[in-house]
């Protein structure tokens, strides 16, 4: 596959250190996942990274039902659909706020003490929700 935008390639969102330490093949195997990687790349994640002007490593993003399991990851996951993205930083709430700041069109935005996840339903209606891991002990929106 290749190039996604400017900062985002379709490999990050393959990149699994589980799956490379369990021997679980995640690779983007259809097209509406790949479709669904783009969307959420162009509609969220590349805005938000043109806007804040720093890097946004993918910790997480699509997950293979196995990668899935693997994770723990609940059996309706966006991750499985190339719906989310899971997005390392020291600094959850910036990003979270950047993001609603700037109006993007996301269906949820979960804060986590060191990433914050992002999704984008591919078609729409996009829910707009936020929400906060029970470990996340930070700013809230």
């Amino acid at each position: 596959m290749g190039t996604i935008s400017e900062n985002f390639s379709f490999s990050e969102f393959e990149r699994s250190d589980t799956a490379k330490k369990r021997g679980i093949i995640n690779v983007i195997s259809t097209a509406k996942v790949r479709d669904s990687i783009q969307a959420l790349v162009i509609n969220v994640l590349q805005p938000l990274r043109t806007a804040v002007g720093i890097p946004m490593p993918v910790n997480s993003g699509y997950r293979c039902p196995e990668l899935n399991a693997a994770v723990g990851g609940v059996p309706t996951s966006q991750h499985m659909k190339g719906e989310a993205a899971d997005i390392a930083t020291s600094a959850p709430v910036l990003l979270a706020r950047k993001a609603v700041e700037l109006g993007l069109p996301f269906d949820q935005i979960g804060l986590y003490p060191t990433f914050v996840h992002f999704s984008h339903k591919l078609g729409g209606p996009q829910r707009g929700q936020i929400f906060y891991s029970k470990n996340y002990k930070g700013e809230r929106l």
